[in-house]
């Protein structure tokens, strides 16, 4: 069989599309790599418990500072900052998304949020003395920016990977954002456990870590910006923000007619947002209230960076004999069981409150993994960008109360012991809704084939 005159021209073409794919492929993954280091070294490690001692070195003898006159505890100062910086980052979502969809233009917006969120980061260097306020504004500043940005980035995924690869591209880009924040927090204990040597003093080292944090997110931001390309899109003349609120409206009203997709999100909410919180407030009740060390704390989350890749494939592996939905339930259990022995961990004892990281590894990354693909299958054939994009604005929206019910459990009570048990309810309610949700016929009903285990 001969070769007609245009065939070596099309496999050219498909060659060449196919490594131009992999290329932006490869740059995905590196915003992954760049603002994970965020989550890991400054919110999840060193600002909390760093922001909390700050606030209270400013507050009054009754250890209450008065951010625009309002009394507020100095250790609750974190936790109702977090929840403001999450409702801030929900009004702003919505924006950004109808934007990115009506112009196209996705790189100035990916680009305009990752500066402002690394920026941010980076002045975090000059929170020292009683400048709570600051840290106070730039938390809320990088984490809306975080947010708005992760929109933007994951709007990528449908236009560099087809939908018989988009699993393998949104995992390497998930194990590349692992990488470096397991990779820049063996950096920050190196400086911090020898800041002496180093000549600086405990809280210059941790400035450094949470300024370096900024930098290398900045930094690392310019691979996907030259390797990611925008798509020309037809122009609608509408606003983005008629366009945002009124495509989320729309998301929301055609939900409405699938009640067991609904009951399976309120479900997720509930228990994602105990799990968020747990991470974010672990440091704060780690230095203040078993009174560990920046050493200790360090490690702690190294432990479950390491462990959360290998608890979400043994959770995967879970699944496949006892069904996503089952599994799950099991590990709300056990992160039920973490809280409880969280309450009642001695202070000062490291190991115990390494053996607790390293549960909260082993349930973490599986847990959030298979709610996600357990959702996949509630979404009906043709509408998975808009529901998942309304499945990651729900999440957002709701990931203020947990940190709110934190902070007003330790503002009422004194304690942190109070403050981390109250985060039951979160997956006690969130277990009892995912119980009740019968997934065989929500997934018949969103017109999806019933897989054999679920």
């Amino acid at each position: 069989m001969t070769e007609g005159p245009g065939d070596g021209d099309g496999e050219d073409e498909a060659a060449g599309a196919a490594r131009e794919r992999r290329r932006e492929q490869h740059g995905w993954y590196f915003y992954d790599f760049a603002c994970s280091v965020y989550s890991t070294s400054v919110l999840t490690v060193f600002l909390g418990p760093y922001l909390t001692s700050v606030a209270k070195a400013a507050a009054d003898a009754r250890g209450y500072v008065h951010p625009l006159g309002i009394p507020v505890r100095a250790g609750s100062v974190f936790a109702y900052t977090v929840s403001v910086s999450v409702v801030v980052a929900v009004l702003l979502m919505p924006l950004a998304g109808a934007a990115a969809d009506r112009t196209g233009r996705k790189k100035p917006l990916l680009a305009a949020a990752a500066y402002t969120g690394a920026a941010a980061t980076t002045g975090m260097f000059f929170l020292d003395g009683h400048r709570y306020l600051l840290g106070a504004l730039l938390l809320i500043v990088a984490n809306a920016a975080l947010s708005v940005s992760t929109v933007v980035y994951n709007a990528y995924l449908p236009q560099i990977a087809g939908p018989e690869e988009r699993d393998a591209v949104s995992s390497r880009g998930w194990a590349f954002g692992y990488t470096s924040g397991a990779f820049v927090l063996i950096l920050n204990l190196v400086l911090y456990s020898g800041h002496d040597s180093f000549g600086v003093s405990e809280s210059t080292a941790v400035r450094i870590c949470l300024a370096s944090a900024g930098l290398w997110w900045g930094a690392f931001t310019l691979v996907p910006l030259r390797r990611l390309r925008d798509r020309r899109v037809p122009q609608s003349g509408e606003g983005a923000v008629g366009t945002g609120w009124r495509q989320l409206t729309a998301t929301l009203r055609d939900m409405r007619k699938r009640p067991l997709t609904l009951s399976f999100l309120l479900a997720y909410l509930v228990y994602n947002d105990g799990i968020q919180t747990v991470i974010s407030q672990a440091s704060v009740y780690g230095s203040e209230e078993l009174g560990l060390g920046q050493t200790t704390l360090i490690v702690a989350v190294l432990l479950v960076q390491i462990l959360a890749v290998a608890g979400a494939l043994a959770m995967g592996r879970m699944a496949r004999t006892y069904g996503a939905q089952r599994t799950i339930l099991g590990s709300l259990a056990v992160w039920t069981l973490i809280l409880v022995a969280g309450y009642f961990l001695p202070a000062k004892a490291p190991v115990w409150f390494f053996g607790l990281a390293a549960a909260i590894g082993l349930v973490l990354g599986g847990s959030q993994a298979l709610s996600r693909s357990l959702f996949s299958h509630l979404v009906p054939a043709g509408k998975e960008a808009e529901y998942f994009s309304a499945y990651e604005m729900s999440d957002r929206g709701l990931s203020w109360l947990g940190p709110l019910v934190f902070g007003l459990a330790y503002q009422l009570t004194g304690s942190y012991r109070d403050a981390i048990i109250s985060l039951v309810v979160f997956f006690v309610i969130g277990s009892v809704l995912l119980a009740r949700v019968p997934v065989r016929r929500a997934v018949a009903a969103a017109g999806n084939t019933l897989p054999e285990r679920i």
